[in-house]
């Protein structure tokens, strides 16, 4: 993988990560355009790293009222919003729980799952199927500000699934919790910060396999990285927008037409 190769691919990971489109699927189709046939499996986590810094740019806010509102669990005269915050802090942890599980299961086939366009081109397909999904659902008059943990446990399953190529991580936990009743700005929101224990996990668990050595950390997966957070950035920022709006059901062509292109170019 040469310099250019390396920031081609930063930006579709910026790009892909908050769409619904697939940023794994995408940097699978990108790496076979572009002949690169060894898969470098610490890259794209490491580009996964970019957009995860995007997401505690944007979120920041959110992510310290999280912290500070911990910090406050065992004071008795807590106000609603340090309730609050602690509740999403819990979960984002019980969400976190079967991705994990899930996560762990499918690694193990983490070479075969990633080397295969044909998979990715029919989980692109599902994919749109999955956000076209979203025109049909209705947005509830739901004025509360959180949701059960019984919800959290699907959504995180939805997470979990997700790192099938071409199964949208973002697509697919933002259209079910709107199908669990979520109000859409919360399912966004919930979708990206529950992004995090997700990333960092996989970052760490690909770290401890390459030894923790700092070799790994080259000139391309550098400049890619960087090249993910700057696209990432924008995106996400405009991606919230489009999805208070409710026109999440837009990127659905989008999906059929690239899960069709795959078989034609494979």
């Amino acid at each position: 993988m040469g310099l250019v190769d390396a920031i081609i691919l930063g930006i579709i990971q910026g790009l892909a990560e908050f769409l619904p489109i697939s940023s794994s699927g995408h940097l699978v189709i990108v790496n076979h355009l572009l002949g690169i046939k060894d898969v470098d499996v610490f890259f794209n986590i490491s580009v996964h790293i970019g957009t995860l810094a995007a997401i505690f740019i944007v979120f920041r806010k959110d992510i310290l009222n999280i912290i500070q509102s911990i910090f406050k669990i065992f004071e008795k005269d807590k106000d609603f919003e340090t309730k609050t915050n602690i509740k999403l802090g819990f979960l984002i942890i019980v969400g976190s729980i079967p991705t994990a599980f899930i996560g762990l299961f499918l690694s193990k086939h983490v070479d075969t799952i990633f080397s295969s366009i044909e998979l990715t081109g029919a989980m692109l397909i599902v994919t749109g199927v999955i956000v076209g999904s979203s025109y049909f659902i209705k947005e509830k008059d739901n004025k509360e500000t959180l949701f059960s943990f019984k919800t959290a446990v699907i959504i995180g399953i939805s997470q979990g699934l997700a790192i099938i190529p071409g199964i949208s991580r973002s697509g697919s936990t933002i259209v079910t919790g709107q199908i669990m009743g979520v109000n859409r700005e919360l399912a966004g929101k919930y979708s990206f910060l529950l992004s995090i224990p997700a990333i960092v996990g996989a970052e760490i668990l690909e770290l401890y396999k390459q030894g923790l050595s700092l070799d790994i950390f080259t000139t391309e997966i550098i400049v890619g990285t960087l090249v993910s957070f700057v696209t990432g950035y924008f995106v996400l920022k405009y991606f919230m927008i489009i999805i208070k709006k409710g026109k999440f059901y837009l990127f659905a062509p989008y999906c059929f037409a690239a899960g069709a292109l795959v078989f034609l170019i494979r």
